[in-house]
């Protein structure tokens, strides 16, 4: 239990909310000429100052030193891990995972996406500084900040999430740069209000915010209207955010339609299939998906007239799509004729605003096959 206090006291809380539910793929699947390995640096001294993972471990990050012209550019990167609602939970993930530990983490990952150092995958950034967070409850960083400019925070599903929570937090913290930016893909979760599962959805996000007194963590423009609880939707949050923000999503997200949607009444026999695989679906069950769908168009912040929002929502059945960022793979999802790489460089240098979401299909996309439709 100690462990578990001191974990709300770390040095950056940003992390606290880097709960990922879906791994990105491995860069072999995608371009397999594109990857390089990067090995993992432990924080010793954060443990001094509270900044630990569950069971006491450091926290650790995995570090790739910019070149170049992007010596002093800076891209943060939130990974995750699934969260715990309860102590019983905590103490699960730090003995059967490595997700509330630093122990088990894997020693050398390979960068890939927005983190690819390939020039001809990732031309916009592939120069950059980059920090890929390991998610375990704490984390600490050290170093000149004021030399940061420009600077991205992103992350993927809940590290997305955490990217929009703490967006002008991070903004603050490089006071001098000119340009700093947020991305956030995979971490736009819905409220559905009117959706089968609005308790289940209302209920987990109340019970982290419970068991982790991450109330004091949420934008008091949000928590003074609200719950805490409900501070976690980012559409009561994303008007409030004065740093430019670009949000990568699918209006079919996978993981939020297998694990906070319910089916109909009526429609339970075969629900976890369906979810699994689209050609299970049957009709009716198809027909709640879409509702899915236009709810999470229907919960899109206002655009306006802003070129400081970006949007690549699509219709694919996926949940995290930094692993298809690259340029040149065979298989990408495109929108408006760019691609997701295309998008974010053009929105980030102000080349060009990109503002485009896709028009809810009647069936999701699958985008892992030629972008090919489930039928």
């Amino acid at each position: 239990m100690e462990n578990l206090r001191s974990a709300r006291s770390i040095v950056i809380s940003l992390l606290i909310w880097a709960f990922i539910m879906l791994k990105p793929q491995c860069v072999e699947d995608i371009c397999p000429n594109e990857h390089h390995p990067v090995s993992i640096t432990f924080v010793e001294a954060a443990v001094l100052k509270g900044a630990v993972c569950l069971d006491g471990s450091p926290p650790a990050y995995y570090f790739d030193k910019g070149f170049g012209g992007g010596i002093s550019n800076w891209l943060i990167y939130f990974e995750g891990g699934g969260w715990c609602r309860n102590v019983t939970e905590c103490y699960k993930r730090v003995q059967d995972s490595n997700l509330g530990s630093s122990v088990n983490k894997t020693k050398i990952i390979y960068f890939q996406g927005m983190l690819s150092k390939t020039q001809t995958n990732n031309p916009d950034f592939f120069s950059w500084n980059k920090v890929y967070v390991g998610y375990c409850d704490g984390s600490s960083f050290t170093g000149d900040v004021e030399a940061v400019d420009p600077a991205i925070l992103t992350g993927t599903s809940a590290g997305g999430l955490a990217t929009i929570l703490h967006c002008d937090a991070f903004r603050a913290m490089v006071p001098n740069a000119k340009r700093v930016k947020c991305i956030s893909d995979a971490g736009y979760f819905i409220h559905a209000k009117h959706l089968p599962g609005l308790k289940k959805r209302e209920d987990r996000f109340a019970e982290v915010v419970s068991l982790h007194g991450s109330d004091k963590f949420l934008p008091s423009s949000c928590t003074s209207k609200r719950n805490p609880g409900l501070c976690l939707f980012p559409e009561y949050l994303v008007n409030d955010i004065q740093t430019p923000l670009f949000l990568v999503n699918s209006l079919f997200d996978q993981w939020q339609i297998k694990e906070n949607l319910d089916p109909r009444p009526g429609d339970e026999l075969g629900w976890e299939n369906c979810t699994t695989d689209l050609n299970l679906c049957s009709s009716s069950q198809l027909e709640t998906i879409k509702d899915f769908g236009m709810d999470f168009v229907k919960s899109l912040p206002g655009l306006g007239n802003t070129s400081s929002r970006g949007m690549f929502i699509n219709s694919c059945y996926s949940h995290g799509q930094n692993a298809i960022f690259n340029r040149k793979c065979n298989r990408f999802p495109t929108l408006a004729n760019k691609t997701i790489a295309e998008a974010i460089g053009d929105w980030y240098f102000e080349r060009s605003p990109f503002q485009v979401i896709a028009t809810v299909s009647d069936v999701p996309r699958n985008c892992t096959d030629n972008y090919a439709r489930w039928n």
